[in-house]
């Protein structure tokens, strides 16, 4: 079954019961897992999975803070389709929603979703304020005879493993960490794009794309990158920043030169994957400096590839 997207959790009527989870969902890292793993396993009950998120960033609506995410809604997307996720429900956190209050909301996932299972973590809340949390959640699931379990937060040195943690680790450049706490490596996705061609000109090609506005770039550096296109993976180097030796005009870019690979690439969509951080965006006094850094980054990346 592909996945079938719905936009509103209030004009719907599912037929077949389901096995919901809410969230955020801003990162599907390994706690999220849990819940979407949980979930999809209850088709071996009859189930449908049923996970209800957000189209707009929750701190957007809130706070008025549109800080980048973790990851797109494309890519949540793709992501939770490709994991088996049968029904996935984008509702806008608006007004209406947000002044829902907590035991409404419940009747909307009992009635609109026919919902005989729900999964949540253990600091869930929900409904106007977040008044609603998991002990009301449990009379209410009694009152309205769905199945509740309630999974405790995966934690790492002591700290609860959340999107704002991986947000912290990724602006500091810490990928194998983030790559630890997110159980998959991060990526970017994107359109590949004309730069400058300055790398063709030096012998050493480079592919650029431009994250989405709301996509958060791991710290500018140099990373260890695996790029993926056309059905394939190659290794690579790849360079997040403004280019400060070779541009002044401070627009944030993800440039990768492919190992052993020089065709044309310009219109495709890669994922660019990242692997190890190697050094920080460094500007050069000359584009001969530039050439003799990257080749030592090309070297590196290599190495670690053949470890």
């Amino acid at each position: 079954m592909i996945m079938e997207y719905i936009n509103s959790l209030f004009d719907i009527n599912i037929q077949e019961p389901t096995a919901v989870t809410v969230g955020k969902f801003d990162g599907i890292h390994k706690g999220h897992n849990l819940l979407t793993n949980d979930i999809i396993s209850k088709g071996s009950k009859g189930y449908k999975s049923c996970l209800v998120t957000f189209k707009n960033s929750v701190r957007e609506a809130i706070y008025n803070d549109d800080s980048p995410s973790l990851i797109t809604n494309k890519e949540r997307m793709f992501m939770l389709e490709s994991n088996g996720l049968d029904y996935m429900v984008e509702c806008p956190f608006d007004d209406r929603l947000m002044q829902t209050d907590a035991t409404s909301f419940i009747e909307l996932l009992v009635n609109n979703l026919n919902m005989k299972y729900m999964v949540v973590g253990s600091d869930f809340t929900f409904g106007y304020k977040g008044a609603g949390d998991v002990e009301l959640l449990k009379e209410l699931s009694e009152r309205y005879d769905f199945e509740l379990r309630v999974i405790d937060k995966i934690k790492r040195n002591n700290r609860d493993i959340s999107s704002t943690y991986i947000r912290e680790e990724l602006r500091e450049g810490h990928i194998d960490v983030v790559n630890e706490m997110l159980g998959y490596e991060y990526f970017v996705w994107g359109e590949v794009v004309h730069g400058a061609h300055l790398g063709t000109k030096i012998g050493i090609p480079t592919i650029n794309i431009m994250p989405e506005r709301n996509k958060l770039v791991p710290k500018f550096g140099v990373y260890v990158t695996t790029i993926d296109f056309d059905g394939r993976i190659y290794h690579g180097v790849t360079n997040v920043g403004t280019k400060p030796s070779v541009s002044e005009k401070n627009i944030v870019g993800i440039e990768t030169h492919i190992l052993d690979y020089n065709g044309d690439l310009y219109g495709k969509y890669v994922r660019v994957t990242f692997q190890s951080f190697l050094r920080p965006e460094m500007k050069f006094n000359s584009v001969e400096e530039l050439k003799n850094q990257m080749k030592r980054d090309k070297l590196k990346a290599k190495s670690y590839f053949n470890k």
